[in-house]
């Protein structure tokens, strides 16, 4: 609608970093006004330059990183490179208004050194408000650590909860075709996760954008409601996906119930997923009276975990059907 965030927090993975060839953070370059400077003759990339604000014609967006523990160890340099060119931005004379990095502070984080992922596993399945702030705390524990332009690395909570209080959205990126935000469960406690963290500080509940890169040159942002939506109805209730699945005996009756983890983890650290969309998955997946034979013929443990799971979301108040059908079936 051409307005601007003033301040976005960007999640990094290492591996789509490397399929994507850095694309990633050069979104992020961008919207903070840099731009990657390339060695003559290679493909290189040895610093940045800085983007007047003539040629911007909008004001520098505040970009934090939140990189991963595989890109924090393969790219330390791109790091470093978007730290020093963020310091750079403080010098420079320009109004407040338009440059947020006259406010000199860290914008690179990630997990302590030599650890990985979220720890936030036992925090998914419990649907309390405790819950959720655990999943919260989890993802500022695994967030907590500065990198500066040298690659150290400092714990400095602090300066972490003073970026997140300043920043009105989040930004993730997807990069492959073959996979979407309901076939994994790190897109939950990545994307999700945040949402928890903001809420157990008691921050303002943030935008949260899941950025499509999957057409080279084409991405495409939409907001995680419209992205969950897009996938339940092209995916996850389309009942060609489930007959597909089906052909797979245990495995096939494995993705279908993670299909419901995962959404299930969204609606609990974001609070952000509607009824009507459970109320979709139900009826092509229990719902079904086939579907329901096979699972309990090729993976009756699966076939238990999803009747567990509605119950679970049912009772915690995070799905209220309003299909008596539905009730009468539960």
């Amino acid at each position: 609608n051409g307005d601007w965030p003033k301040g976005l927090v960007v999640d990094l993975w290492g591996s789509a970093t490397m399929r994507t060839a850095g694309e990633e953070v050069a979104m992020a370059m961008h919207l903070a006004g840099l731009a990657p400077k390339w060695d003559e003759g290679s493909e290189r990339v040895s610093g940045f330059e800085i983007l007047p604000l003539t040629l911007l014609d909008r004001p520098r967006i505040d970009v934090t990183l939140r990189v991963s523990g595989l890109f924090r160890d393969i790219f330390p340099g791109l790091a470093g490179i978007f730290e020093a060119g963020t310091t750079a931005l403080a010098d420079r004379e320009e109004a407040a208004d338009m440059n947020p990095y006259k406010l000199k502070a860290a914008r690179v984080f990630g997990p302590k050194p030599g650890l990985y992922g979220m720890n936030m596993e036992s925090a998914l399945q419990d649907y309390s408000p405790e819950g959720r702030s655990a999943a919260g705390e989890a993802w500022l524990k695994g967030s907590e650590w500065a990198l500066n332009a040298r690659g150290d690395a400092t714990q400095d909570r602090a300066a972490l909860e003073a970026r997140l209080m300043a920043a009105d959205g989040f930004a993730h990126i997807q990069d492959l075709t073959e996979t979407d935000v309901l076939l994994s469960s790190d897109y939950a406690t990545h994307e999700g996760g945040f949402a928890a963290a903001m809420a157990h500080l008691g921050a303002p509940e943030p935008a949260l954008y899941h950025v499509d890169s999957t057409r080279m040159g084409m991405p495409r942002a939409r907001t995680m409601p419209e992205e969950i939506a897009r996938v339940v109805r092209a995916r996850a209730a389309n009942p060609d996906w489930a007959n597909g699945m089906m052909r797979h005996g245990f495995r096939g009756g494995a993705e279908i119930a993670a299909t419901l983890d995962n959404l299930a983890a969204f609606a609990h650290l974001t609070r952000g997923v509607p009824a009507h969309l459970f109320d979709l998955y139900f009826d092509a997946t229990l719902g079904r009276d086939d579907l329901v034979a096979f699972m309990q013929v090729e993976n009756p443990r699966a076939l238990e975990e999803m009747r567990n799971r509605f119950a679970a979301l049912r009772d915690a108040g995070l799905w209220i059907t309003r299909r008596n059908s539905i009730s009468a079936a539960m």
